[in-house]
């Protein structure tokens, strides 16, 4: 399964400060929210990804782009339920919608793992600034994605 996200770096990178998911609220994701263009895409086609808080959830939107034809797209949550927090995907390959457990967070970053599923098993995101790197992993494989948020 493909997930392109912006997401964050991978569970060893984070450091002692990051946090399980006791008591992590939407706001607390919040920095996430706008536009983010992918910077590390090749020539003739783009990415972005598109977060909003929304009713107590945040959406995403992620789209890519081939020229001026839209190649992918994949609708995105972080979810309460439970009192937990979930990262949801609902991309075309799959006949459902995939639940990422939040397992670790710090202020700038969180990860996300669900180690029943094929590809990936960890989606993380790490923010930087104005950039943010979304890293998705799992059998050995590691993808990385980077963005800047557009103003």
């Amino acid at each position: 399964m493909r997930i392109m996200l912006l997401l964050l770096v991978s569970t060893g990178v984070f450091s002692q400060t990051a946090k399980p998911n006791q008591n992590v609220s939407i706001e607390k994701l919040t920095w996430l929210e706008g536009t983010w263009n992918r910077t590390n895409v090749r020539p003739g086609r783009s990415t972005h990804e598109y977060w909003q808080t929304k009713g107590g959830l945040m959406e995403g939107l992620g789209v890519s782009m081939t020229g001026a034809d839209t190649s992918f797209v994949e609708k995105l949550k972080i979810v309460s339920k439970e009192g937990e927090l979930f990262y949801v995907a609902d991309v075309p390959e799959n006949n459902r919608l995939i639940y990422f457990k939040l397992t670790s967070f710090t202020e700038t970053g969180f990860v996300c793992e669900n180690p029943e599923h094929d590809f990936p098993k960890v989606i993380s995101y790490q923010r930087e600034g104005a950039k943010l790197k979304a890293t998705v992993s799992g059998n050995g494989k590691t993808i990385d994605y980077y963005f800047e948020k557009m103003e």
